[in-house]
């Protein structure tokens, strides 16, 4: 079950029925079901109190996943700032839309196991991002 809250923030504008479908085609094609996905949009000072907390790290970033995942069954809390997508957006060259779902899947694609820090791992997973972004426009979704 796939569920969506705004922590300090307006709920941004996600079609979510598509949205979870979505998430549940991706996760399958990499052999995984969805467990409990909860989806905490939020500012970028809410990331950050969450960043120092849990992650003793002192930085923004658009997404904070926590992994929970069993087996082949996903699940995870995905902590993302509506304001550094709208950063990142900008600076890419991306619609809003575009990016807030590139963030979207980035989590679910990390709760498959794909990482992005090791050396050639960020080019892996840029491609996987574009390969979910195409899967939901030939679903219609519109980014």
């Amino acid at each position: 079950m796939i569920t969506y809250y705004a922590e300090d923030v307006k709920m941004p504008a996600i079609k979510k029925r598509e949205v979870s479908a979505w998430v549940k085609e991706v996760a399958a094609r990499y052999g995984y079901k969805l467990g409990d996905i909860s989806y905490i949009f939020c500012s970028d000072e809410h990331i950050l109190e969450v960043n120092r907390q849990y992650l003793q790290h002192d930085y923004y970033t658009d997404i904070i996943t926590f992994d929970y995942t069993e087996e082949k069954k996903i699940s995870g809390d995905l902590f993302i700032s509506l304001d550094t997508v709208a950063t990142n957006a900008e600076k890419f060259g991306a619609t809003y839309e575009t990016e807030l779902h590139r963030v979207i899947i980035h989590g679910i694609l990390h709760l498959c196991g794909i990482n992005d820090k090791g050396p050639g791992e960020r080019e892996i997973m840029e491609k996987r991002e574009n390969e979910a972004l195409e899967i939901y426009r030939s679903r219609g979704g519109k980014i």
